[in-house]
């Protein structure tokens, strides 16, 4: 089990822009990933509701669970993670779900009823990562529910400098900042 704290800035891109961008960065050293995130949520959307999400993330052979929630000591987001095999990964999948106690005891104090979680389905990203000015930039282009989008996320360790960055290759670019769901919300957002 392990924790992190993620802060992080998103923008949905045009087809256009995020080739911009992968032109610019065509020279930096960079990081190629396919990852499936599989969701999970109740039928009354609790975790949405307390502003949490729950998923598996799965590279290659590797699971890890990852529950999403507010960082109750300031910006970001807490991210509780438990590494799952292979089976019981399948188990998640046929609502059998068994998060270890960490976990549970997690989605507890948030007042979700493990019970009531049930896998909604996947979203696969082909993600490109950038090591850029002391901050992780990531191009993502995904594919849910028969639908596909691009996004711009920059990830830091301290907000006001990330988003400062952030701002800038907006700026360079001429793309305006736009109201961007995460991928879980824009995922359910489509069924």
């Amino acid at each position: 089990m392990s924790h992190e704290i993620e802060i992080e800035f998103k923008n949905l891109l045009t087809k256009q822009e995020f080739a911009l961008f992968h032109d610019f960065f065509q020279s930096f050293s960079k990081k190629q990933i396919t990852q499936i995130n599989h969701y999970f949520e109740t039928p009354s959307f609790s975790l949405k509701n307390k502003g949490a999400a729950l998923r598996i993330r799965e590279k290659g052979n590797d699971f890890t669970v990852t529950l999403k929630q507010p960082n109750p000591d300031g910006a970001g987001l807490l991210e509780t993670h438990q590494v799952i095999s292979a089976h019981e990964t399948t188990d998640w999948f046929d609502n059998k779900i068994n998060p270890d106690h960490e976990l549970a005891t997690a989605l507890t104090r948030l007042g979700i009823k493990i019970t009531q979680l049930r896998y909604g389905g996947k979203l696969q990203t082909n993600r490109t990562e950038f090591e850029y000015k002391d901050t992780l930039v990531v191009l993502d282009h995904s594919f849910y529910n028969g639908q596909e989008d691009y996004e711009l996320e920059l990830e830091c360790k301290e907000e006001n400098y990330g988003e400062s960055i952030f701002n800038e290759l907006l700026k360079k670019f001429a793309i305006p900042r736009r109201k961007t769901m995460n991928k879980i919300e824009r995922f359910y957002h489509t069924l």
